[in-house]
């Protein structure tokens, strides 16, 4: 009787828990969900047809965004800024870590605990010393300076998450490896990385995130249009199409789908790669 009582009560429980998450779910997708719906309609039909599936569609507009709103060269500078800056991300903080972890040398724990102090240096607060930098190396306005200060600003917990895994890496690998005739480079490149792919994921999926996101740094250095990724873009595309809402929604629309597709199907990666320098 008593173990019918436990089963009824871990059955409502359970049902209370899954149907509390998902209201939660749905109050997150919801505005999703209405975007995209918007982005099917038109100018005239938007305030007027409150249904969730638009009677009529109206796929245009996306084409429109696209071509003359400007969203694919918007896209493909987002593209080119995410793909370079995780990259060199990848290769500086690897590199980094370590020397940080394995490398015994004068200041090694005082040059990685200012990296660690620069991680609670809010972000806006980094940009005014980073904007005067790239002015006096006549780098504003440039691809390369807003990609080198975008390397920059994710270096720091980069690094971090890096050297956390590479701590709990086995030394014996690395005796082995040496062994074989291995430097200190080729352990790094054939036995260090390899084995860091949960950590490298986490690196690349917050990056990624940080650079398709990022507006402030972009709108400091980056004045032509044509150099402009696609938070800057949409700003400067909804002070042109502020009141063509359906046409706006498609451009919100592009500009959140690749974000959202890289997160579902990477984000069990990000669990696992922050709990695996975690295992002894």
């Amino acid at each position: 009787m008593s173990i019918n009582r436990y089963k009824i009560t871990k059955t409502i429980s359970s049902i209370f828990v899954h149907t509390f998450l998902m209201a939660v779910a749905m109050t997150c997708l919801f505005p999703f969900i209405w975007m995209f719906r918007s982005a099917l309609m038109t100018n005239q039909t938007i305030f007027v047809d409150k249904g969730l599936i638009p009677s009529t569609i109206h796929f245009q507009n996306f084409y429109l965004a696209w071509t003359k709103g400007g969203f694919g060269m918007y896209f493909i500078n987002s593209v080119v800024y995410t793909v370079c800056v995780v990259f060199g991300i990848v290769l500086i903080s690897s590199l980094a870590a370590y020397a940080f972890s394995r490398l015994k040398f004068p200041g090694s724990n005082f040059l990685f605990y200012m990296f660690l102090a620069a991680m609670m240096i809010p972000l806006p607060g980094s940009f005014v010393p980073l904007y005067v930098l790239m002015n006096k190396l006549h780098l504003v306005n440039t691809r390369i300076g807003y990609i080198l200060c975008m390397i920059n600003v994710g270096l720091s917990l980069s690094i971090y998450i890096m050297k956390t895994f590479f701590d709990k890496m086995p030394s014996a690998l690395e005796d082995a490896a040496r062994i074989d005739g291995c430097s200190k480079l080729g352990i790094w490149l054939h036995v260090a990385l390899p084995l860091a792919r949960p950590a490298i994921a986490v690196v690349v999926i917050f990056n990624t995130l940080n650079v398709w996101n990022e507006y402030i740094l972009a709108m400091l250095l980056l004045n032509d249009k044509s150099l402009m990724p696609l938070q800057r873009g949409l700003m400067v595309f909804q002070g042109t199409h502020s009141v063509d809402y359906p046409l706006l929604m498609a451009g919100l629309t592009i500009t959140v789908a690749p974000v959202v597709l890289v997160y579902l199907f990477m984000q069990k990666h990000i669990i696992k790669g922050l709990t695996a320098g975690a295992v002894g």
